[in-house]
């Protein structure tokens, strides 16, 4: 069943939309208890240690592959597993999780800009017209119905700072369509791992200017899920979703956190739904499904560097 999983590239993408809509809903509720490098440093720690029992095997073989691109790796892991997250959890100190949720909508605008960069590769029109679409789905969401509310968002440095981890993060997915021809296991094995190490020293100067932490029900718990689900499984869905499809075409799908999120606030927060929920879904959806068909046949999914 997980073998059949990892051959359907569009339901991958889906749950990783929902994985990190979670992991920005929570790393706000966090925001302030625990501190963002140690928040992801922790994070990076637990997912290895779930992922290496598993990950092992894969990451020996692999290790001649690995070794002989090991800069590539390193820029993969110090952009999307370094940077990205401990970026995201600082801006959450400052910022609400829809600012952080619209920002992150960005995604496709982020990721079209570098993979025209550092591959070359187009948006066609019908990506650029479901991008468009989807985004202004998420707008809807967003402004509750009411995008004149735009002209009133005031940005802080929470936002810039998550309007860089994006960027990072296009980076990071650009890259993607360049990996070594790695195993799924054993790319993130190595990524994680180069990461968290990339980390270490982040971490190390936070903790020397930090109070203690106080490991809580409500700091476990918020470790526990970032590490398992917006780490190993969103990671290794992400990265088999956009080696399926490149990432043009995965990009689309970012636009689905700020849908999952409102639904996450309705069903955890309290929060009413409204009838601009139902039309922002709508937009969203349609633009993902535009952007998904319209998109040119994708002829090598990996390029070996």
């Amino acid at each position: 069943m997980f073998r059949r999983l990892l051959d359907a590239p569009y339901l991958l993408l889906t749950l990783v939309s929902l994985f990190w809509a979670g992991n920005i809903v929570l790393g706000r509720h966090i925001a302030g208890h625990v501190p963002p490098a140690t928040l992801a440093w922790l994070r990076w720690v637990l997912a290895i240690l779930i992922l290496l029992p598993f990950a092992w095997r894969a990451m020996k073989t692999d290790w001649p592959v690995a070794l002989r691109h090991w800069k590539l790796l390193a820029v993969l892991a110090f952009t999307g597993i370094t940077l990205f997250n401990t970026m995201q959890y600082h801006a959450l100190e400052f910022t609400p999780a829809l600012n952080v949720l619209l920002i992150q909508s960005t995604g496709p605008l982020m990721i079209a800009f570098w993979s025209l960069v550092l591959n070359g590769e187009k948006l066609s029109a019908g990506q650029a017209i479901g991008i468009s679409l989807s985004l202004l789905g998420v707008l809807t969401i967003i402004c509750r119905g009411d995008l004149a509310v735009l002209a009133n968002i005031e940005f802080n440095q929470g936002d810039l700072w998550m309007i860089a981890a994006m960027l990072v993060y296009g980076i990071y997915s650009s890259l993607l369509a360049r990996r070594p021809k790695l195993s799924q296991l054993g790319f993130l094995g190595f990524t994680l791992t180069l990461g968290m190490l990339l980390l270490t020293p982040i971490f190390i100067a936070e903790r020397a200017v930090s109070p203690p932490v106080t490991f809580d029900a409500r700091a476990l718990g918020a470790i526990a899920y970032v590490a398992v689900f917006p780490s190993v499984l969103a990671y290794l869905f992400f990265n088999r979703g956009v080696q399926l499809v490149g990432p043009n075409r995965a990009a689309p799908f970012f636009h689905l956190m700020p849908m999952f999120g409102s639904v996450l606030a309705i069903l955890f927060l309290g929060e009413r739904p409204h009838l601009y929920h139902a039309g922002g879904y709508a937009l969203v959806l349609s633009g993902v499904i535009i952007a998904t068909l319209w998109a040119p046949k994708r002829v090598s999914p990996v390029r070996s560097s």
